[in-house]
């Protein structure tokens, strides 16, 4: 893929986020964590050609899909910075999150994660947290930050630029053995229960 030509990285991750947001019902109250190897998208080995200008472009894809959906967003920093996220301010409060001190830069914490940190409103790194949705783009591993149960997801489009792309929503355990019933049937009065 010629990394020159406009706009193709922006609609290929909004193309994915989509129709992720699509198959895990995301909405407002939801979380996305996005984890990207800027170096793997332009065909590097991962962290050895950060490139602020993919990650911008990427930015603007996710960023596209989240005001449309109106999810919230973390974007996972490199292993430099102990994988922490950054996130709004206020999702760091409304989820009771852990926040550490520290400024993600493009050698420390990655392109993708210093650019969501000059484009948030109001940015933080928070230590860890239990996203319902992601999008790994060139394996940088973000399944520690998914709630268990976490779905793999396989989109459409399996690559952004040349990254692989992995993603997953999740779900809430099932608990109750096999007499247990996960949903009421459309007709049994609610009530019932005492």
């Amino acid at each position: 893929m010629d990394m020159s030509e406009p706009g193709e990285i922006r609609g290929q991750v909004a193309e994915i986020l989509e129709e992720l947001a699509e198959a895990a019902g995301l909405g407002p109250g939801r979380l996305v964590v996005i984890g990207v190897s800027t170096s793997e998208v332009a065909g590097a080995r991962i962290g050895t050609g950060g490139a602020e200008h993919i990650a911008a472009e990427l930015f603007d894809g996710i960023e596209e899909v989240r005001r449309r959906r109106g999810f919230d967003l973390a974007f996972q920093c490199c292993e430099h910075l102990n994988r922490a996220l950054v996130v709004e301010r206020q999702v760091l409060e409304r989820m009771g999150l852990t926040e550490v001190a520290a400024v993600p830069v493009p050698k420390a914490g990655g392109s993708m994660a210093a650019t969501a940190y000059k484009r948030l409103i109001e940015p933080c790194l928070a230590e860890s947290l239990e996203a319902h949705a992601g999008i790994d783009i060139g394996e940088t591993l973000i399944g520690m930050h998914l709630r268990r149960v976490a779905v793999p997801f396989r989109p459409t489009l399996r690559f952004v630029g040349k990254a692989r792309v992995n993603a997953a929503w999740s779900r809430p355990k099932l608990i109750g053995g096999e007499r247990a019933v996960y949903a009421l049937p459309q007709s049994q009065d609610s009530r019932l229960c005492d």
